[in-house]
């Protein structure tokens, strides 16, 4: 019954059986059960790694089984934060493929069918005024820059005018980071009066506008897209990018709404950079994914650590693993030595 929330049958049998005789030992809840011992160990270990088991208050008594209420929401909770990190994978796969297609059309010669090349601000600037003259019906921004200047949003005001006076859908995915600056708060409210549509999410894969879902514009390079640009028209690529759009605007966070907090008390910007930490990205990198100064990064790195009573950054990652502030990759080896020894503690009770 408990498979999908990672317990197998054996597994599942011991913990049931642990909650309804919890004075038995190891040699006894496999005679219960009528399993070799070697299998209950492993069932012992799978339930140690999920946090099913708990070291007993009492001397002598060895591992007890969680109770049901706080070991199913411990399942769950686990079971969220993977699915949330298969989802971000698949995201992330999405874009990197997204740049990819736009990095090798850069680099041909010759044009390919589904493919125009922008080389250029100005370039990509005309092509894009083009394209918002013929817009019928929706267009569709990642904006990964974090706040608008004054003058950018000065000069994006009559034109979003022009376009919702048209009648023509506008949603738009910010980073939260966009809510630290009134200005550009102020601008999104403006918007929303207009009739725009306006999202935050943590981090963003590319910089990405589609129009009536039909054409898509990024970047040939992340770091400079001023550089150049490619515009796809092509059935296929579309698909994805539109798809990419969908499932981060399903998961965003509307801009009229305060940034919702995890159960760990964490923002998607708290989560994101404890996630960046742990995988040992730099407080540059980490700004450029949150859309922040060096220094925000920074502090927040540094409110993480504190809050973890973490000395180091890979020390932070572990003990973020360990409170299920992050999702476990793999059991700590350490860890599966010293479940072994509780275990034994429980064999030689009997």
């Amino acid at each position: 019954m408990l498979t999908l929330l990672g317990l197998d049958a054996d597994a599942e049998a011991v913990y049931r059986a642990m909650l309804a005789h919890p004075d038995d030992g190891l040699t006894a809840l496999c005679g219960r059960l009528g399993i070799a011992e070697v299998t209950g160990r492993r069932a012992l270990d799978q339930l140690s790694e999920l946090a099913l088991l708990r070291p007993s208050y009492e001397p002598g008594r060895g591992l007890q089984a969680v109770s049901p209420d706080v070991g199913m929401e411990l399942l769950l909770a686990r079971q969220q934060a993977e699915l949330a990190a298969h989802q971000q994978r698949i995201e992330e796969s999405r874009a990197a493929a997204a740049q990819l297609i736009a990095e090798y059309a850069d680099s041909r010669s010759a044009p390919s069918p589904g493919v125009e090349q922008l080389t250029g601000l100005d370039q990509i600037r005309d092509r894009l005024t083009t394209l918002t003259r013929e817009v019928r019906t929706e267009v569709m921004t990642f904006a990964p820059d974090g706040e608008h200047t004054r003058v950018s949003i000065e000069a994006a005001r009559p034109l979003n005018e022009q376009l919702l006076g048209r009648g023509v859908r506008l949603r738009t995915i910010y980073l939260d980071s966009v809510r630290n600056s009134p200005h550009t708060a102020e601008y999104v409210d403006w918007l929303a009066a207009q009739g725009g549509q306006v999202r935050t999410v943590p981090t963003l894969p590319i910089r990405m506008i589609i129009v009536d879902r039909a054409t898509a514009v990024i970047p040939t390079r992340s770091d400079d897209t001023a550089a150049g640009a490619v515009l796809l028209t092509g059935d296929g690529t579309l698909t994805a990018l539109c798809a990419l759009f969908e499932t981060t605007w399903a998961t965003a966070e509307p801009f009229g709404n305060a940034v919702p907090r995890d159960p760990q008390g964490l923002t998607g910007s708290e989560a994101t950079t404890l996630r960046l930490l742990a995988e040992g990205h730099t407080d540059e990198a980490i700004a450029k994914r949150l859309g922040v100064s060096h220094r925000t990064a920074r502090r927040i790195a540094t409110g993480l650590m504190e809050r973890l009573n973490a000395r180091s950054r890979f020390e932070a990652g572990v003990r973020a693993v360990q409170q299920g502030w992050l999702p476990a990759v793999a059991p700590v080896a350490p860890a599966t030595g010293q479940t072994h020894q509780r275990h034994d503690a429980m064999a030689n009770e009997e």
